[in-house]
């Protein structure tokens, strides 16, 4: 007779073995019909299973689509046939304004002294040539100013003297006068001091040039030194506008050639200028030379620091396959056209793209000549054949049993 422990532990064995029976058996019959189908090489469809393939389809997979009159219309659709002929050679490229580096002058004081006043007082002012810049103290400047007194009054007293006497004097006016002015002092300045007879106490230093300080490093009390840098001025009446080309389109540009920039602070308004410069050396991680474009800038409208889009085009070549750029799509890595069929349907094309000119895209290899192309309104041609693939393929999921309602025609007022 059982125990019972003995009975009770067999009970929970019999527990054990029928719980491992309900969940192996789903599990074997899962591994046997694994085993059966394995060597087809996909499983078996089940009966009334639907094909998914075409709602997964990747997005580059656009098939035909048909569109009459109203939907090309209605999204503007508008065709052009592929066309042969010479395309110029277009670079494009972005580039920035710059200061033009030949018309920038550097404004320092040849003498030691302290700044009493500023008459150009911020960065950003424009100064016009020979205006006043500041006004300077100078131990230096008032010893020379008594020198030339000194020398004025003694050509005055040999006035009546030998011709020895008075060319000496002469010459200690001259040789006055001279350092002054080599100090930078104006002419108007030393005639003021010679009719005042006085000694001025400050001096005005005068800017060499027109242009708008670009940097200014001085302020009033300041002690400045022979040498030292007071302000940076630039002529802005023509600017450079400099950019990154390519190494492969290095050959399409030339000193002195002609090019255009469009810029975004003046929408719809083109810049034409000429290439000035293309530096000697390219640069090993990004393979591209600077090239240099000089603009005129008579009405100051173009500032440094303002981003600029190039157009530079070589002269055009042998004639080759071209269509408008319009026409051509880009989606991923791939190229494509619409093609219109002689039934009117229009038909993805994937072809292979060369140069570029402003307004065409040459076709190496995909299209023939004659066809016509879809050339606007490409990205909603495609969304639409896109839409058309994907609604296919839904078509036969459950519950998404789709058609497409019919058009209506807009009632008529009663």
């Amino acid at each position: 007779m059982m125990t019972d422990p003995e009975r009770k532990s067999g009970d929970r064995s019999l527990r054990a073995l029928r719980l491992a029976a309900v969940i192996g058996a789903p599990a074997l019959a899962i591994g046997i019909a694994w085993w059966a189908t394995r060597s087809n090489g996909a499983p078996a469809a089940a009966s009334g299973g639907h094909d998914h393939s075409a709602a997964t389809a990747p997005r580059d997979s656009a098939h035909s689509v048909m569109l009459d009159s109203a939907d090309q219309r209605r999204i503007g659709v508008t065709y052009a046939p592929v066309e042969f002929g010479p395309l110029a050679d277009e670079v494009r490229t972005v580039g920035q304004v710059t200061v033009d580096e030949t018309r920038v002058r550097t404004i320092s004081t040849k003498v030691d002294g302290w700044v009493e006043r500023l008459h150009v007082d911020y960065t950003g002012q424009a100064v016009g040539r020979a205006a006043p810049l500041l006004d300077i103290y100078s131990p230096m400047l008032v010893t020379a100013q008594e020198e030339l007194l000194l020398a004025l009054r003694l050509s005055r007293d040999v006035a009546h003297g030998s011709a020895d006497a008075r060319a000496s004097a002469e010459d200690l006016v001259a040789s006055a006068r001279r350092r002054l002015s080599w100090w930078d002092i104006p002419g108007e300045q030393l005639l003021e001091i010679e009719r005042a007879g006085e000694v001025q106490r400050t001096l005005t230093l005068n800017a060499p040039t027109a242009g708008v300080v670009i940097e200014k490093n001085v302020t009033v009390g300041q002690r400045v030194m022979a040498g030292d840098v007071l302000y940076r001025v630039a002529d802005l009446s023509s600017v450079w506008v400099e950019s990154e080309v390519y190494e492969q389109d290095l050959r399409f540009i030339r000193v002195g050639q002609v090019a255009t920039a469009d810029f975004d602070a003046m929408p719809g308004e083109r810049f034409t200028g000429r290439i000035a410069y293309v530096y000697p050396t390219l640069t090993p991680e990004t393979r591209t030379a600077r090239v240099r474009m000089l603009l005129p800038n008579g009405d100051r409208r173009l500032k440094p620091g303002m981003y600029a889009t190039l157009h530079l085009t070589g002269a055009a070549g042998q004639g080759v396959l071209n269509v408008p750029r319009g026409a051509v799509l880009a989606t991923g890595e791939r190229r494509i056209v619409f093609v219109r069929r002689p039934d009117g349907h229009l038909e993805p094309r994937q072809v292979h793209v060369g140069r570029t000119s402003d307004d065409r895209v040459e076709i190496i290899d995909g299209l023939a000549l004659g066809e016509t192309v879809v050339a606007s309104a490409t990205f909603l041609v495609d969304a639409e054949s896109n839409l058309g693939t994907a609604l296919g393929g839904m078509g036969d999921m459950p519950g998404m049993e789709v058609t497409i309602p019919p058009r209506q025609e807009p009632r008529s007022p009663r």
